[in-house]
């Protein structure tokens, strides 16, 4: 039994039997409790036996208490020389550019490093997602460069596409009917739609406006302007519509052309496809402001008084418009009085084809009132000018006579003989000096001043 001191108590802590004076005094901690002390075993171990003052001192610690010294370990097993101390403190200040160091190729950045690697935009959205248009030289320049491959993949191309699409089937069409004229009735209506479809029909679809949200972004001159493309493609569709659907056949330009065996076969690229780039250039005008209202502002040079400008395409419109309608009305009606007969009055005194002479002029209108509106891009100019080729060489006064004096010499001599005193008498598309002396000159020279003059009193009275 125990006296239950702590010897007797804790006696089979030491084998079950009293301890030694030695046995004791093994076991009483030699330490302070501190850390150091109380983990030394941590260090190599110390022996049963007593250490001695040498053991001692090599296992006590050797540092102040700093981390360098409570984790001495960790530099080799060993304390560390103050070379390995210099190697392993950080050598920077602790600002970013230090501690991150490793970025920048293992050692402190230069200048030029730094900067390179700093994100150079604002953080605006222009700037952060500058790479999704392109990367533009200025965050307020249009994604589509001003150049002619931007202005090709914006509005040129797309615009070909629609057209080449529409050719395709009046292709279709045509060779199923077998009446080349097919084409006649798309050549208007075509470009007429394109317009639409660029002002209005892309807004709707790619931006998810309704119509009359699309027509109220439309500024005044660009809604006078497809105002002009309507007026002019909707009424020269109904005259070639109703003038097909009247005469029951196809029209007598094309009767010899279709006389090849292979004329279907090649129509589609010889004819109905090179009208549709020739379409694509002429709707240019009335389709770039649209599809590139910003490269068109850019572009456009500035004029002081732009309401000059704007009256002047007015005129020019409504002097061509006034000459298209007079004329088919005065022709009709000649066809009507004296069948067989050239006709010679009323506007046909001025020039003997001043249906097309009108058409040039509502086209040449086009540009000049992009220039009143600041929307003109000198890629317009294409419109007016492959107009005026395709009327006067190609598809136009051209093609129109000799299809007559070849028609007339076989079958109306005399009609045959009044067609070339008429070609001797009067210039085919832009009227002589003399033709300053014929009212019919000055008829539709007013009818363009009045035309003008109300646009102004509405636009006036709108604005008001």
């Amino acid at each position: 039994m125990a006296s239950g001191a702590e010897q007797d108590r804790y006696g089979s802590h030491f084998s079950g039997q009293a301890p030694s004076a030695r046995d004791v005094y093994n076991k009483i901690p030699r330490t302070s409790g501190a850390e150091q002390d109380r983990y030394e075993s941590h260090f190599g171990g110390v022996g049963d036996a007593l250490p001695d003052t040498g053991s001692l001192s090599s296992h006590l610690p050797r540092g102040s208490g700093a981390e360098q010294d409570i984790y001495s370990s960790h530099l080799s097993g060993k304390f560390p020389s103050p070379s390995e101390v210099a190697d392993r403190l950080p050598h920077g200040s602790g600002a970013e550019q230090d501690r991150y160091g490793g970025w920048f190729g293992g050692k402190a950045p230069s200048g030029p490093d730094v900067t390179n690697r700093l994100p150079q935009a604002s953080g605006a959205e222009q700037d952060r997602f500058g790479k999704h248009f392109g990367s533009p030289s200025a965050p307020w320049r249009s994604p589509v460069n001003p150049t002619a491959v931007g202005l090709l993949q914006s509005s040129i191309l797309p615009s070909f596409g629609f057209h080449a699409g529409l050719s395709t089937i009046a292709y279709g069409v045509s060779r199923y009917t077998d009446r080349a004229d097919g084409k006649d009735w798309l050549w208007a209506l075509g470009m007429t739609s394109n317009a639409w479809w660029s002002a209005i029909g892309t807004r709707v679809i790619n931006d998810g406006l309704s119509v009359s949200q699309a027509w109220s972004t439309l500024g005044y001159s660009e809604k006078l302007l497809l105002g002009g493309v309507s007026a002019w493609g909707l009424r020269l569709f109904y005259r070639i519509a109703t003038r097909s659907v009247r005469s029951g056949q196809d029209d007598p330009r094309y009767h010899a052309a279709k006389k090849d065996p292979g004329f279907w076969n090649k129509a589609l690229f010889s004819m109905f496809l090179p009208e549709a780039v020739a379409q694509t250039l002429i709707s240019l005008p009335f389709t770039l402001p649209f599809r590139d209202n910003l490269q068109s502002a850019q572009a456009s040079p500035a004029f002081g008084d732009a309401s000059l400008l704007h009256s002047l395409a007015v005129f020019l419109f409504s002097t061509g418009f006034a000459l298209e309608v007079v004329a088919d009305a005065q022709l009709e009606e000649h066809k009507r009085k004296s069948p067989g007969t050239v006709n010679r009055e009323g506007v046909w005194s001025i020039v003997r084809h001043p249906n097309y002479l009108g058409d040039a002029l509502i086209h040449a209108s086009f540009p000049v009132l992009l220039l009143g509106a600041g929307l003109f891009h000198p890629i317009v100019l294409a419109g007016p000018l492959v107009n005026y080729v395709f009327l006067r060489y190609i598809g136009g006064d051209r093609e129109n006579e000799a299809s007559q004096e070849e028609r007339y010499s076989k079958e109306n001599p005399l009609k045959s003989a009044e067609f070339q005193e008429y070609k001797d008498q009067k210039n085919s598309f832009w009227p002589s000096a003399a033709e300053v002396q014929n009212q019919w000159t000055w008829i539709m020279a007013g009818a363009g001043v009045a035309g003008a003059l109300a646009e102004r009193g509405f636009r006036l009275m709108t604005s008001s």
